[in-house]
């Protein structure tokens, strides 16, 4: 199977046996637990999410990362660059959120994160982080989703184009979707397309476009309940939600 065969199944399996649109949850259930943390992660399985979307960073000595911010102030009790810590110094600071029920929860690692999906639920990962303009680091990208035993369900997101590229370039089967806040035309490059949800009202053909390109469409908005009957009109493949229970009851799910 070559790469574009090879992404195509990822797309079909996201797909398969599902109702459209699927949810995606945002940074886990962020609206009920501290974002992008295992209990995030396991309230939004709990939830009946189809797909798992979190961030990712490099740590400095090469781990991946689960956290959104480039820094640690936001989000835990550490402070300074993600990239300039260890694995075990994040993993030191408490990413509870000031929420005292958490406390104790940590920034996962990618493999933590894996190990929780049951085999339908695909995983998003949005590049966060220009280290993965280096080949070394898409190719282990690559290694730890196959080593997971999640490639074939795994695609990665990015606002940046020069990040999907290296890793169209270094870890060619893997499927890439943009994310955009600025075209009300998808990218014709990858197979997923992100828009900032206003622009599928500025351009009502904008999932057309995408589908022409058999691309899956999906509007950047974490909290879409009060535009689900447009996206369901215009047959938006998914949807991305900050608290996936509320999302599908929204559906009537």
């Amino acid at each position: 199977m070559n790469a574009n065969d090879t992404k195509r199944a990822t797309i079909e399996r996201m797909l398969a046996g599902r109702r459209k649109p699927l949810i995606m949850a945002h940074r886990g259930n962020s609206a009920r637990c501290p974002e992008n943390t295992l209990p995030a992660f396991r309230q939004a399985l709990d939830d009946g999410a189809d797909v798992l979307e979190t961030d990712l960073h490099v740590s400095a000595d090469g781990i991946f990362m689960c956290i959104h911010d480039a820094t640690l102030e936001r989000t835990t009790t550490g402070s300074g660059a993600v990239e300039a810590r260890t694995c075990a110094e994040l993993q030191q600071f408490d990413a509870s959120y000031g929420r005292a029920e958490f406390t104790g929860a940590r920034i996962p690692r990618l493999e933590e994160v894996m190990a929780l999906l049951p085999p339908t639920v695909a995983l998003g990962l949005e590049l966060k982080s220009d280290a993965f303009l280096a080949r070394e680091v898409c190719e282990r990208l690559e290694t730890t989703l196959c080593a997971g035993g999640v490639f074939e369900r795994a695609f990665v997101l990015s606002f940046s184009a020069a990040r999907l590229e290296a890793i169209r370039r270094y870890a060619p089967s893997l499927a890439t979707g943009r994310i955009t806040l600025r075209s009300a035309l998808p990218d014709p490059r990858g197979e997923l397309a992100g828009p900032l949800w206003p622009f599928m009202f500025l351009n009502p053909f904008y999932a057309w476009i995408g589908h022409r390109r058999g691309q899956l469409v999906c509007p950047l908005d974490p909290d879409p309940e009060p535009r689900l009957w447009y996206y369901r009109l215009l047959g938006c493949d998914a949807v991305l939600s900050n608290d996936p229970a509320r999302t599908r009851r929204a559906l009537g799910r």
